[in-house]
């Protein structure tokens, strides 16, 4: 039988909530927004005292054999000081895309990912005496960070765009097409993000559809799918101009 998201849940939380060391558990990810679909995956935090992380580690893995055999695990690197420690499994029966991405995390860990503007509502499988709570975004520090993020993509994209004419030129096309996806296009969405999706900016192509006004997806997209040289030379010069077009409207709203 086909292994679903609701058994993974249950078999975890049946595991988890009753060990005295464990604080929390909740969904985010598609989960939080509302979206979960065929193809959505399990993203999961589990909050636990600060000495018990790698136990907690050990008896989600426990956990998670009881119900299926663990056919692939890639731990992902954070540095100590985040109080992180995160894993992503693929479980037999359970397809190519129902992973199960969980980040154990210390009690005290500064980022818990809780702000509603930018995580969404949190879906609490557990809550232990209502210990975790949603947080209030730095409003402040999160404007400062977009204004001089802002600024960054501004002169990189004004100092290094004409490399993608320049390997053009020489006829260089894996090397124009890199450099238009990265200097060009990557900063485009960005901005366009700050514009229609600003707590969403640094998150690339994650939720565009969902967040983005469909005529702008639209006129990305045809952007983005190059067809051959001659296409990537008609379509640079746009990109370029929307990108400024979009950063003047970014500083005029501000300065409005």
């Amino acid at each position: 039988m086909p292994l679903g998201r609701k058994s993974i849940l249950e078999a975890l939380v049946a595991s988890l909530e009753p060990l005295p060391y464990t604080v929390a558990v909740y969904e985010g990810g598609a989960a939080a927004w509302g979206r979960v679909d065929a193809w959505s995956d399990i993203d999961l935090y589990l909050v636990v005292e600060d000495d018990r992380v790698e136990d907690a580690m050990r008896e989600v893995e426990a956990a998670l054999v009881r119900i299926a055999r663990i056919e692939q695990k890639l731990e992902a690197p954070h540095p100590p000081a985040s109080g992180i420690a995160q894993a992503f499994y693929r479980l037999e029966g359970a397809g190519p895309f129902l992973l199960v991405d969980i980040e154990v995390l210390k009690r005290s860990a500064p980022n818990k990912d809780l702000e509603p503007e930018l995580h969404g509502d949190l879906v609490f499988l557990f809550n232990k005496g209502g210990a975790i709570s949603p947080a209030a975004l730095d409003r402040v520090a999160f404007e400062d960070n977009r204004r001089e993020r802002l600024a960054r993509l501004q002169g990189r994209h004004a100092m290094f765009h004409a490399f993608v004419e320049k390997e053009m030129h020489r006829g260089n096309w894996i090397e124009a097409i890199d450099l238009y996806r990265t200097i060009c296009l990557n900063p485009l969405l960005e901005v366009l993000r700050m514009k229609h999706a600003a707590h969403h900016y640094g998150f690339r192509t994650r939720y565009v559809h969902a967040e983005l006004p469909a005529d702008v997806v639209s006129r990305f997209q045809h952007l983005a799918f190059v067809e051959n040289p001659d296409d990537l030379a008609a379509k640079y010069p746009q990109a370029i101009a929307w990108f400024q077009e979009t950063v003047r409207e970014l500083e005029a709203a501000e300065s409005a």
